[in-house]
């Protein structure tokens, strides 16, 4: 294992995620990563699911919707990721909320705030995920996200390297 950052932090007083990792990758890689679909869906799920994005507008007012895929092909949950600011290479956020397959959210959910920094050639990226409820994030936790994105954030680990190559 390298010496890269990882730091998974939640606070329930404030409903909040606090998780920072370090990627040996320059910026717009680790960027690309998060916000272009073909890219996102080599990642965003922890194994043996897969993401598959129907549909990606990666603008302020635009939209992610896209499923978690078992390895037999069910789709076991949708998500929506509703863009709500960008500012490119340092900074997007986005309204993430549980939905069916129609695109109809299931509220309340979570706003995700994603902050890239480099600093010689590493790509360190804070994620702050504040959730409306103590229920929801409670029910994040039960649902075993630390373990789920922590396992996802390797995924991009070993996809950046084949992609630096």
């Amino acid at each position: 294992m390298n010496n890269l950052l990882f730091d998974f932090t939640v606070d329930k007083a404030t409903k909040t995620v606090f998780i920072t990792r370090e990627f040996d990758a320059d910026l717009s890689l680790v960027w690309d990563a998060f916000t272009k679909k073909e890219l996102l869906d080599q990642w965003w799920a922890p194994k043996p699911y897969i993401s598959k994005t129907k549909s990606m507008d990666f603008k302020v007012g635009g939209r992610r919707f896209y499923a978690m895929v078992s390895s037999a092909g069910d789709e076991i949950g949708w998500q929506i990721q509703d863009y709500t600011s960008i500012s490119p290479k340092t900074n997007f956020k986005f309204l993430s909320a549980f939905a069916d397959k129609d695109e109809n959210p299931h509220l309340p959910g979570s706003n995700w705030d994603l902050n890239f920094s480099e600093q010689n050639g590493i790509t360190k990226v804070n994620i702050t995920i504040h959730n409306d409820s103590l229920e929801r994030l409670e029910k994040m936790i039960e649902m075993g996200f630390q373990g789920g994105f922590t396992a996802t954030l390797n995924e991009l680990e070993t996809l950046l390297s084949t992609l630096k190559k």
